[in-house]
């Protein structure tokens, strides 16, 4: 028997709560990996990044929840110093954390328009740079950034922000590989396209409609689930792609075709 990929590891991934943060770090810890989970300083989602640590440690894994408000510049190194000091050095990035109101292009605050660029691509940033001194010294460094599908297709109205701090992840990743490449340290993106998770079923808890239009678009015609998203996030934090950086990797069913 193999052992495990990510053995030995330590993965700090934000948005970890639930969707696919929460699978992301279910597989990594079967990969053998440390994860410390990421989640908003609110109490539901503290309490459910609780409980899926505390899934991970029943199971014999090393996990634990972390709040942090991302949308202050001060947090992403409070986040990797509270990771390192119950972990260990950080091996593994994974910004998954993001907000996205949806709100008319013409009638969104200033306030709203920051908060959104500040939590999901400031933070995607200021994470790496809090993490580089470990990711340095890793013999497997790696930042996995998230993206989402609608940076190719426009989305739909009322998402106008989140797609653009959400294409910005996009170049943040080309641009970060570049910076970072030298230090033998890889940063890759993942694609979402659009996945049945939490906050979906919350937004439209009939999937008959949705099921339908999203699967009219994808090549697919099944719908996606975070638990579809993590064999991406696995393959991007081991060794097996060691020669795979600044690249952005298409979860979507055949939604987007090159």
């Amino acid at each position: 028997m193999s052992a495990p990929r990510l053995d030995g590891q330590v993965a700090l991934i934000t948005g970890a709560s639930r969707g696919i943060g929460a699978a992301t770090a279910r597989a990594f810890a079967a990969e053998g990996a440390a994860v410390a989970l990421g989640c908003e300083p609110e109490p539901m989602a503290v309490d459910l990044a609780e409980k899926v640590a505390e899934e991970l440690r029943g199971a014999g894994g090393r996990a634990v929840a972390i709040p942090a408000d991302l949308a202050d510049p001060a947090a992403p190194d409070q986040l990797v110093a509270e990771a390192r000091k119950a972990l260990g050095d950080i091996d593994i990035v994974v910004n998954n954390a993001a907000t996205g109101p949806r709100t008319h292009w013409r009638d969104i605050p200033l306030r709203e328009w920051d908060h959104v660029q500040h939590v999901n691509l400031r933070a995607s940033w200021l994470l790496a740079r809090a993490a580089y001194p470990d990711l340095h010294r890793s013999e497997n460094g790696s930042v996995i950034n998230v993206t989402t599908v609608m940076a190719e297709t426009g989305g739909k109205p009322g998402t106008l922000a989140y797609i653009a701090s959400k294409a910005g992840i996009v170049g943040l990743t080309r641009a970060l590989a570049r910076e970072l490449g030298p230090d033998g340290i890889r940063v890759n993106a993942v694609m979402p396209g659009a996945i049945r998770t939490e906050d979906e079923i919350e937004r439209a808890p009939d999937p008959g409609p949705v099921f339908e239009t999203i699967t009219a678009v994808q090549s697919l015609k099944r719908r996606g689930f975070a638990d579809d998203m993590a064999g991406a996030f696995v393959f991007l934090a081991s060794a097996e792609s060691s020669f795979v950086t600044g690249q952005v990797i298409n979860v979507d069913g055949g939604w987007v075709h090159y």
